[in-house]
This record gives structure tokens, sequence and C-alpha cells, in this order.
């Protein structure tokens, strides 16, 4: 049973995203830039639904990393674009995001589209991931002394604090890994 779960976690992905990447092509390069014009604007979107609609928009927020995912899944370069994009429009549609998006659900997405371009495997882009998640939360928490952790969250460094936020990150980071994988498997088919 542990020599399954470790040839789980050690394989190779199950998704090649190199047919995702432009082609030399005037035509392909202009469907990428919608693409991932589409994809920075449904990312704003889903991320501004906390703000919108207070209750179920927090449940829909955290989806605002597919978005981001795909679009770095086709090159770290069109991450970069959805990324700033949805920033910019988050300016515009609901300002007290920007400061969530750009450093949690956002990031987020461009560590995992980024692991899975550059790693081979569940475990290194999960934990690069988690590690970019944690110190974007950690800089939050204590950097900018921002409520994350909700009004009741501690805002001085606890080593306890620290340590359920870098669980937290890996675990979220597994889960969201797998949601893509999915996504761009089922993306791939359909191209």
């Amino acid at each position: 049973m542990l020599k399954l779960w470790l040839q789980y976690w050690g394989q190779p992905l199950p998704v090649d995203v190199s047919s995702m990447r432009a082609k030399p092509d005037a035509g392909h390069q202009t469907k990428q830039l919608v693409t991932v014009a589409l994809l920075g604007a449904l990312s704003a979107l889903l991320q501004s639904a906390g703000g919108l609609l207070p209750g179920p928009g927090y449940l829909i927020s955290p989806f605002a990393t597919a978005p981001i995912v795909l679009a770095t899944a086709m090159s770290i370069r069109s991450g970069l674009s959805s990324f700033m994009l949805a920033l910019v429009l988050l300016l515009i549609i609901q300002p007290s995001e920007l400061i969530v998006f750009p450093f949690t659900t956002g990031l987020l997405g461009l560590a995992i589209g980024y692991g899975i371009l550059r790693f081979g495997n569940r475990v290194k882009v999960i934990t690069f991931a988690a590690l970019v998640l944690a110190a974007g939360i950690v800089l939050l928490i204590y950097g900018f002394r921002f409520p994350i952790l909700g009004p009741s969250g501690v805002m001085d460094f606890r080593i306890s604090t620290f340590v359920y936020v870098v669980l937290f990150s890996w675990i979220y980071s597994a889960i969201w890994l797998e949601v893509s994988l999915r996504l761009l498997s089922r993306i791939k088919k359909a191209i």
C-alpha cells in the first residue's frame, strides 16, 4: 500500500501541456491573446464574487485560481499577463479583493501552472506551490498585518500559526493540483 502511495506521488504528471503552447503563426497567437484575456477576466470576476455576493461569494472566489493555472500552463508569459489583467480588473471592479488575490489565489495559480510546466511530478509541484502560497499568506499576516485568518486571527508571530499555514498550504495546493490536472486533461481532449 505504501509503495502504491509513493508511486502515485512520485510518478510523472499525466498531462502534457505542450500542445497548448503558442504556434508561430499569427492566427494562433491571436487566439492565445484572446484566451489569456478571457481567463484574466474570468479570474477577476470569480475573485470579486467574495465582495459582490457576501456569503456564497466566498465559496466562489477560491475558483479564481483555475483560470490563472490554465493561462500559465499555456506559457509563463501568458500566466503573468492573465494575472496582471486580473489585478487591473480587480482594481476597477472590487478594490477590496486586490490585497488578497495577488498573495493567495492568483499566486497559487501562477505557482501551480509554473510547476506543471517545469517540474516532473506531483510532490515537486505541490511543495513548490505550497511554499509560494505559505509565503504569500505569511506576508499578508505578518508583513501587511492583514487579517486573512479572520478578525480573531493572531497577528503576532507564533510558530504554531506558521506551521498551520504551511500545512494548510500543502493540502490546499495538493487539492488544486489534482483539480488543475483534471481540468487540463479535459481541455486537452476538447482541443
